[in-house]
């Protein structure tokens, strides 16, 4: 995050894009009379989510089932982790789930009941990765992560030749290095850069709340169960890696599947600071979108196969993604503007692939040729 501050986009061409999308999009809800945040569909939703987490949960402490069985209900958890933070705090850290702030508040902080932090969420995936999708050093999602690169623009390494057939094994750590080390080493390193700009008294209380939630999450998912209900410390631990294995491969593949596929751009700026294009252009240089056509995954990813439009209108719900995509895709045609996307879940795995396995065969270019 070197930039941080210095980074930004110039409209050089003057294109209407943007506008004009923005004015049609407005007029969709404007005509058919509704509200761009959640309705009750994103409330059920929620309802079943937390329930395919919580209730496992429950079922373990209560019944105290065999290690077959109790395997089950953490996989099960794992899929409910994924399904809420894709689905409900993603929204309402946006402030798209609901008109209440109160309400976008709440939901928000249900991803502290999964042991991650939505302070650092907020700074990470709302300012980093929603402005700058895909730039190297600013985009925290595709940084230097030692084990996998995700940009042409980082430092590559000889095991980088196969990290297309190990991905997904890292995969299956993301959540678990979230809850135990990510949200701290983040919270400094944001204090750090800039991005975090609160004052001192405002971080020690911020940081305060995100350990007192990590020892309150540790405590009722790894130790309540063996003090309080007696199952095996070895079986606990076992289904908690489990847990977080599924959560963690789940949440990398529907994220990187949007960003990291073939197709997609990977701009640098300029000595000074700038990127020469429309800001609403590089989203859809660097995003694609993948079987749109499914409503299972739309519903269990939380529009989230719908990334083009999630960056382009991030605090509309994406119950209303489905509806409002082919707009999207029609103005883009009319101004030569791509709309990247993949037909079937499989494509875009294939294409993530492709694309793995030719960033990890890719030398670094010269920065002075790329940005002459």
């Amino acid at each position: 995050m070197k930039l941080k501050g210095k980074v930004k986009f110039v409209n050089k061409d003057k294109s209407l894009f943007f506008p004009t999308l923005r004015k049609r999009v407005d007029a969709y809800f404007t005509e058919n009379n509704l509200s761009k945040t959640g309705n009750s569909q994103i409330l059920t939703k929620s309802i079943v989510l937390l329930l395919l987490y919580i209730v496992p949960f429950v079922l373990l402490l209560a019944f105290t089932p065999n290690l077959g069985a109790s395997l089950m209900l953490w996989f099960v958890m794992g899929i409910g982790v994924s399904g809420i933070a894709m689905s409900v705090m993603h929204d309402a850290n946006h402030g798209a789930f609901s008109k209440s702030k109160t309400l976008n508040y709440l939901m928000a902080h249900s991803v502290n009941l999964l042991g991650a932090s939505a302070f650092n969420w907020k700074l990470q995936h709302n300012i980093l990765h929603h402005t700058y999708t895909n730039v190297v050093e600013m985009d925290e999602d595709i940084d230097d992560m030692v084990f996998m690169r995700f940009s042409p623009h980082t430092n590559v390494r000889f095991y980088h030749k196969l990290q297309w057939a190990y991905a997904f094994l890292f995969y299956g750590l993301l959540t678990l290095y979230w809850v135990l080390l990510k949200d701290f080493l983040q919270f400094f390193r944001f204090i750090r850069s800039g991005v975090n700009a609160n004052s001192k008294a405002q971080n020690r209380i911020a940081f305060t709340k995100i350990l007192a939630f990590k020892v309150l999450y540790f405590f009722s998912i790894l130790v309540a169960p063996t003090l309080l209900f007696g199952i095996p410390i070895w079986e606990v631990a076992v289904g908690f890696l489990l847990m977080h294995f599924v959560s963690g491969i789940i949440l990398s593949t529907v994220f990187q599947l949007a960003h990291t596929v073939e197709g997609t751009s990977h701009p640098l700026p300029c000595e000074s600071g700038i990127i020469e294009n429309d800001w609403a252009i590089h989203q859809m240089n660097t995003t694609a979108n993948f079987s749109r056509k499914s409503r299972l995954l739309s519903w269990y990813v939380g529009g989230l196969n719908f990334q083009i439009e999630h960056h382009l209108f991030p605090r509309i719900c994406h119950v209303h993604y489905p509806n409002i995509a082919d707009i999207v895709k029609e103005t883009a045609a009319e101004h030569g503007i791509p709309y990247l996307e993949s037909e079937t879940l499989a494509q875009a795995v294939r294409s993530h692939l492709s694309t793995l396995h030719r960033f990890g065969r890719l030398q670094m270019p010269n920065l002075n040729e790329v940005m002459a």
